[in-house]
């Protein structure tokens, strides 16, 4: 795939996701969490350019760094997700201005990457940037669903994940 389709797949995966992630939106109980991930990360795969064989060990480095950042990143995403259940029982999610600080943190630190990379004179193709978006999604969602399943539900007091009073008032 050419790099031009490749920063369109890239741009068009994140707009999705920062769509979905600003406004509230029901979860499933779907599986199928993982299939973008698993995609992104198979075409990340099939790209020629994920390491610079001209300096295979620093080029290497640089992405396990990049891959830290995706999975540091997915995770504090995930974390910082508001879930709640309705009361009808149905699990919702949105994300708060933390997660927004959170991706910030996550696009500094790629950026900061990409640079030293840069300096250093190793190419980064786009294949490094989409296998770290799918790690940082993997993370997400799987912390996500893992998070959501650990819910009560919503005639239990839940309330974003938490008791919405405290549980000795319940023995009172």
């Amino acid at each position: 795939m050419s790099g031009l389709v490749n920063i369109l797949v890239i741009g068009a995966v994140i707009a999705v996701v920062v769509v979905r992630q600003c406004s509230a939106r029901q979860l499933s109980d779907d599986r199928r969490w993982w299939i973008a991930p698993g995609v992104l990360l198979v075409l990340s795969l099939r790209e020629p350019g994920l390491v610079d064989p001209r300096h295979a060990a620093l080029s290497t480095t640089i992405l396990g760094a990049e891959l830290a950042v995706g999975l540091v990143t997915g995770a504090g995403w995930a974390w910082t997700t508001r879930l709640w259940r309705e009361a009808d029982g149905s699990l919702w999610s949105k994300g708060t201005k933390v997660t927004a600080f959170v991706w910030t943190g996550g696009l500094a630190l790629r950026a900061a990457l990409y640079g030293a990379a840069a300096l250093m004179g190793i190419h980064q193709g786009t294949a490094a940037l989409l296998s770290a978006l799918a790690v940082t999604l993997a993370v997400r969602g799987g912390v996500l669903m893992w998070r959501a399943g650990q819910m009560r539900p919503a005639y239990g007091g839940v309330a974003d994940g938490m008791m919405s009073r405290p549980v000795w008032k319940d023995r009172v």
